[in-house]
């Protein structure tokens, strides 16, 4: 016999999510408690997140990192994205969560990367104020960023070691290895010889 399946309204969540000393994110009616995460996980996020926030001082717009949650209210989804900036006079009556992302960044977890790149990014494509999402690499220097065109398409703009990544959506610029800064990569795994 399959349990039934218990709806939890979106009102609850926030509420409960108030008191809990794990996170957990929210999809229609159902929530999933996330992981903690990893050292070079939260530095990125907050390199990053510092490196915005210095940009957009006195621009209207807010930077946030780790605790913000994002909500998709056409498909009923709550999310905490790595970083996000928001730039919509409408978010700041809201303190717990955001609807109106400009840029959205993920930092990739081998446990969770599949999920961020296919149905998490999917969702907060039925976001229509953002312009842009961002995955960025725990094993080597990379981001990915997806911008959305004047056609409404989704481009891939990558970005490797070396380079200067450039989020539009908030006019920055910046060298890669400033969001790297005191991030501790895995060596490169070396194939074994086939001999």
């Amino acid at each position: 016999m399959v349990a039934a399946f218990n709806y939890i309204s979106p009102e609850h969540y926030l509420a409960a999510e108030a008191d809990s000393p794990i996170k957990h994110e929210y999809r229609d009616g159902e929530i999933y408690a996330m992981a903690g995460g990893t050292d070079a996980h939260i530095t990125l996020a907050l390199n990053l997140w510092a490196l915005l926030r210095g940009h957009l001082r006195d621009q209207g717009c807010r930077a946030y990192a780790l605790d913000m949650k994002a909500r998709i209210e056409a498909l009923n989804r709550f999310y905490y994205p790595d970083v996000m900036v928001t730039c919509d006079e409408r978010d700041t009556a809201l303190s717990t969560y955001k609807q109106n992302p400009c840029l959205i960044v993920k930092v990739l977890s081998e446990s969770t990367e599949a999920f961020d790149r296919g149905n998490k990014f999917a969702d907060y494509r039925h976001l229509d104020s953002l312009e842009e999402y961002a995955l960025i690499s725990q094993t080597r220097q990379q981001v990915e960023v997806f911008r959305r065109n004047e056609e409404g398409l989704w481009v891939l703009h990558p970005y490797a070691e070396g380079d200067r990544v450039v989020l539009t959506s908030v006019n920055w610029e910046g060298d890669m290895a400033d969001l790297y800064e005191e991030v501790t990569l895995p060596e490169p795994e070396v194939p074994e010889s086939a001999g």
